[in-house]
């Protein structure tokens, strides 16, 4: 009886162990991290249009009034195109502008004598480094725009004057396919005979020169 009692203990203590060593978890094994995600950074090849607006100031001369300073405001639109090379961001871009940049002479012989710029376009280069979605660039080329001079009781004269114009600025990524940009340029239309029309004699040279601080937000195809 007591050998019966003790095979019964016995079994039923390796049933319970039995059972116990079911009911352990089963071994966690080890999973790797998921790569981190990275942004693609901004690629700034392609076709763009924008709209861009800011004010100018400047100096301008007549042989009769003497030199004056000049401001206004400019806004238009902007067209232009970039190549990526790595990091260098190689561009060309014009832009057309309503200007009404202006300014009057009040010296006692021509009081009153004004010099306006009307429109500017500007054809340029564009040399930039892109530091992901921020790109800081010089540009240069062409500049062209009506200058209008007057002088009161005179007809005045308006000539469409091709000079050149130089600057930098910079441009932000807002989105894949959005920026904003922020730039200088100095601008110089040259100058012209403005004469009899200006009540003055055939040497009355008329200039314009000026430095343009716009901003701008283009769309990237």
């Amino acid at each position: 009886m007591r050998a019966i009692l003790a095979m019964s203990a016995a079994a039923m203590l390796a049933a319970t162990a039995a059972n116990a060593a079911d009911l352990r978890p089963a071994p966690v094994m080890p999973t790797k991290a998921p790569p981190p995600i990275v942004a693609p950074l901004p690629d700034w090849s392609g076709f763009y249009i924008g709209v861009n607006g800011g004010g100018g100031w400047g100096r301008s001369w007549s042989d009769l009034s003497g030199g004056f300073n000049t401001s206004g405001g400019v806004a238009g639109g902007t067209v232009g195109y970039n190549a990526q090379l790595g990091n260098w961001v190689l561009g060309v871009e014009g832009d057309l502008d309503w200007s009404n940049i202006k300014g009057t002479s009040n010296v006692p012989a021509c009081v009153g004598c004004g010099i306006e710029n009307t429109w500017l376009g500007t054809a340029r280069g564009r040399v930039g480094y892109a530091f992901g979605g921020f790109l800081p660039y010089v540009t240069g080329g062409l500049a062209v725009g009506d200058v209008n001079a007057t002088v009161p009781g005179f007809p005045g004269q308006t000539n469409t004057q091709i000079g050149w114009t130089a600057g930098a600025g910079a441009e932000y990524a807002l989105t894949r396919n959005w920026s904003a940009k922020l730039e200088y340029l100095h601008v110089d239309l040259g100058r012209f005979d403005c004469g009899v029309n200006c009540g003055g004699t055939p040497t009355d040279n008329v200039n314009f020169h000026g430095n343009l601080v716009r901003g701008g937000i283009n769309f990237r195809f």
